[in-house]
């Protein structure tokens, strides 16, 4: 599929992974940092979108990096044994004639790209025509339909299959299937590693657990920013935007997670896949879908919030919304979780207050709230 670079315009992003582990669609872009204080007021007044706007990407003390490699050593084995699971179930789905040989990948950019390596790598350990592309989808804005047709161009649109890291509330499938189903009136297949939101096609389980990657930003995530779509430096017919994090390129940990786990994933211990990754139970899915809307609902009831995006469930968007936004409280099923040691250190390290609420929960083990700024 790399033949393809020689197509792409040459203001590409590359980011650090290998060359044959994916080919980011994304239009390398310079914008000023916004302060995040600055960024939350423009976004809640709704005066800018988010997407308009992106803050430094702080560097992460030695205390984060250690509690990093600990979530990495803990979590080997079953991010192994999970993204297996899901590669053995999408090839099964290939032999059974419901995809097609060609399977593309399509990983959202940032959080879909670690899996999405390993998936393709593990796809073409099992003899599986992958192909792996990085592409950029924005709440409130969709897919990068610019991406999609040079995609489409090259490969089958109906072997697609979407990939990302975790889910939510389910904001980024609402946008597949507006931008993705709406476009083509095709079904968007959305592949995750940890599923707590119920509304995933293929996942290594329904658990918010720590899934290593969920924590930490560009250097673990081919040391690319989340994706940028304002007219100042995006045209009408550009991918949508990203900016190297060369600053965070000494602790750049990108391809040394993917060999470790890829190498995890061909040791016999890695075949114990979970009974449900293959195609979900529906009727599972649906309890687990109720009972992560009601969790985010009964948030939306105990604070008195009318924006749904100022809750952040599950620990991997609990943690990043600590790092990167303007918290006012984390809820969390249970202060002394193994699992909740990164976040517990950002919220000392911060001064966000942190409130045990089982109570409000549900499947999640994290939720934060972002504070209001007006």
């Amino acid at each position: 599929m790399y033949q393809f670079r020689e197509f792409l315009p040459p203001d590409t992003i590359a980011g650090s992974y290998a060359p044959d582990d994916v080919l980011l669609l994304l239009k390398e872009v310079r914008v000023a940092a916004t302060a995040v204080e600055e960024k939350e007021a423009a976004i809640q007044s709704g005066r800018r979108h988010y997407s308009e706007m992106i803050s430094d990407e702080a560097r992460p003390d030695a205390l984060y990096m250690d509690l990093f490699r600990q979530a990495w050593d803990e979590g080997r084995e079953r991010f192994a044994r999970d993204t297996l699971a899901v590669a053995e179930a999408i090839a099964t789905e290939v032999q059974a004639g419901r995809l097609p040989a060609r399977v593309t990948l399509c990983s959202l950019v940032r959080a879909g790209l670690p899996l999405g390596v390993l998936l393709h790598r593990a796809l073409r350990d099992m003899g599986v025509d992958s192909a792996h592309f990085g592409v950029s989808i924005i709440r409130d804005r969709g897919l990068d339909m610019q991406a999609m047709n040079f995609i489409a161009r090259h490969r089958d649109p109906d072997g697609i299959i979407f990939v990302d890291g975790w889910t939510g509330k389910g904001a980024i499938r609402g946008e597949l299937d507006r931008s993705w189903t709406g476009a083509t009136g095709r079904r968007a297949r959305l592949a995750v590693l940890a599923d707590p939101a119920g509304i995933a096609d293929l996942s290594g389980s329904r658990e918010d657990w720590l899934i290593p990657t969920g924590i930490l930003g560009a250097n673990v995530s081919g040391l690319v920013s989340r994706s940028i779509l304002s007219a100042d430096v995006i045209g009408p017919g550009d991918f949508h935007g990203s900016m190297p994090a060369g600053h965070l390129a000494d602790l750049d940990i990108s391809r040394a997670f993917v060999d470790d786990i890829h190498a995890a994933m061909r040791r016999p211990a890695a075949r114990c896949a979970p009974a449900h990754t293959s195609v979900p139970c529906p009727t599972a899915r649906e309890i687990q879908s109720t009972a992560a809307r009601a969790a985010v609902q009964a948030v939306h009831d105990a604070f008195g919030i009318d924006n749904p995006n100022r809750v952040k469930p599950g620990i991997a968007e609990a943690t990043r919304a600590v790092l990167r936004r303007k918290p006012d409280l984390v809820l969390v099923r249970d202060p002394d979780d193994a699992d909740l040691r990164a976040l517990m250190h950002l919220c000392r390290t911060a001064g966000v207050p942190v409130s045990t609420r089982p109570d409000l929960t549900g499947p999640y083990r994290a939720v934060t709230l972002i504070a209001r700024t007006s």
